[in-house]
């Protein structure tokens, strides 16, 4: 990475400056941290242990947590160092590579989100005409497509900031290398690098939006038609898990970026980066995976065979 300044290094100034809630926040973010790492990867080898589970949702599942671990062990460790060390410089190579992979990441899963409402769509809509619809090759093409475009997007987005120079303020009013909390420090000309910003932010966003709405729409025209108690049931539980973590993502994402920097509330962006930057990929687990009727199933067989081989009586 280039450096158009003489800024070599940024100081992230953390969620908070008070000493008193240094420990209590390291133990809360350490908890979260450790429960997301071990559902998403336990989510991932239980999906690759199980047969069963070789489904496209599933396939899907297990790219959101890998984007999920991912992205959350870009940001949380060096917020953990922070309060555990005091350790808030970060490089200015380092503050790219890490805005890159996060933006990359977050774009991702957005796109994954679609691809996921796409896929109930077919369940639920189109049951008879599932297996040939969502077929292996076209659900490699949405995962492989999702991470092209997260990784093109952070291309660009790492080309308009760090194009900027950097000659004055290296303290980021964040806990990590966001877009428009290093953007804000340039003594360039912002305007048009922030109307990037914007416009790509809200393309990206909206069409995973509109894609998930017309994909729910079409769902709850077919549950009102359902007769059947049960799989009406069983189709509004699977959207009510998928909309309420997409409500919390898309929600603390749009209310994050699709504004100019000159309107940031700095403490309050903080506060919404920590849903989307740690809390979600620890809830997504749980929303997603372990409501569900067959990874409960292969968790219980995953226990009731290390019973086995441990010794102790099923």
């Amino acid at each position: 990475m280039e450096n158009n300044s003489e800024v070599t290094e940024f100081i992230l100034l953390g969620l908070t400056n008070v000493p008193e809630l240094k420990v209590p926040l390291f133990i809360m973010f350490t908890l979260i941290y450790f429960i997301s790492v071990v559902g998403n990867l336990g989510i991932i080898i239980l999906i690759l242990m199980d047969f069963r589970l070789h489904t496209p949702m599933f396939f899907f599942l297990s790219n959101l947590s890998l984007v999920d671990f991912c992205y959350s062990t870009t940001v949380t460790p060096k917020v953990m160092a922070g309060f555990l060390i005091g350790d808030k410089v970060i490089s200015y190579n380092a503050c790219a590579a890490q805005m890159f992979f996060f933006v990359a990441l977050a774009t991702v899963e957005n796109f994954l989100l679609a691809s996921m409402a796409y896929d109930r769509y077919a369940a639920v809509c189109k049951p008879l005409h599932y297996t040939t619809t969502m077929t292996t090759g076209v659900c490699a093409h949405l995962a492989i497509g999702s991470y092209v475009f997260g990784f093109l997007n952070a291309s660009v987005h790492i080309r308009d900031t760090f194009s900027l120079s950097f000659c004055m303020s290296n303290l980021v009013h964040h806990f990590f290398c966001d877009v428009p909390a290093v953007m804000a420090l340039s003594c360039s000309d912002k305007h048009i690098s922030e109307l990037i910003l914007v416009f790509v932010a809200s393309f990206n966003i909206f069409f995973a939006l509109l894609v998930i709405l017309i994909s729910y729409l079409f769902i709850f025209v077919t549950i009102l038609k359902m007769h059947s108690a049960e799989g009406y049931k069983k189709a509004l539980s699977t959207c009510a898990s998928h909309l309420t973590t997409v409500s919390i993502f898309y929600g603390t994402i749009i209310f994050t970026y699709l504004q100019p920097s000159s309107s940031h509330f700095m403490d309050t962006n903080k506060t919404a980066s920590v849903f989307y930057t740690m809390v979600i990929p620890m809830l997504n687990p749980l929303v997603y995976s372990l409501r569900n009727k067959e990874v409960k199933n292969a968790v219980k067989k995953v226990v009731e065979k290390a019973k086995l081989s441990l010794g102790f009586p099923c």
